[in-house]
């Protein structure tokens, strides 16, 4: 095990998604629908909503990170959008697997505020300098994590110019 990293695998992410989404429970929040920001948010997402027992799980898709801490300048939503007006007056709850910066979840968070009754969010790790202080969060970590679903190579190459879907 590299040890300036943090390891989870599959096992270990099943006991800390179902730890974390007792965090939630025991808080007494009660979220109407679970927002994942895709793509490592997508797991937790599903994970969180089976243990909640809430159905209604929305993704918005947010383009940060590019490679290995590296990241673009700034967090950019990518289609489709979330139309916000189905979420006025819900309780949401944002779901993603690391607060690394926060500056992806700051942008969700933000996007949400104006419209839903609450928004709160849940992830398995929170870094130190994370401009988001999330309500849910299963570990603290200064150290690189090896996500099961990230550490692998690709069995296919991105293409070069990959066209995203207009909503």
């Amino acid at each position: 095990m590299n040890s300036d990293r943090e390891e989870l695998n599959w096992e270990k992410y099943g006991s800390a998604a179902r730890a974390l989404a007792q965090i939630v429970a025991d808080d007494e929040y009660r979220p109407d629908i679970v927002l994942a920001i895709a793509r490592g948010g997508l797991f937790i997402a599903g994970s969180l909503g089976y243990a909640l027992s809430v159905k209604n799980l929305y993704v918005m898709n947010v383009e940060y990170y590019t490679g290995v801490d590296e990241r673009l300048e700034v967090p950019v939503m990518l289609p489709p959008y979330v139309d916000m007006v189905d979420l006025r007056d819900l309780k949401v709850l944002i779901a993603d697997d690391v607060a690394d910066t926060g500056h992806t979840l700051a942008l969700v968070r933000e996007h949400c505020l104006s419209e839903v009754a609450d928004v709160r969010s849940a992830v398995l790790y929170q870094k130190p300098q994370s401009v988001v202080d999330c309500e849910y969060v299963w570990k603290h970590t200064d150290k690189w994590i090896n996500f099961p679903w990230s550490t692998e190579t690709p069995l296919v190459n991105p293409r070069k110019g990959s066209v995203v879907l207009d909503a």
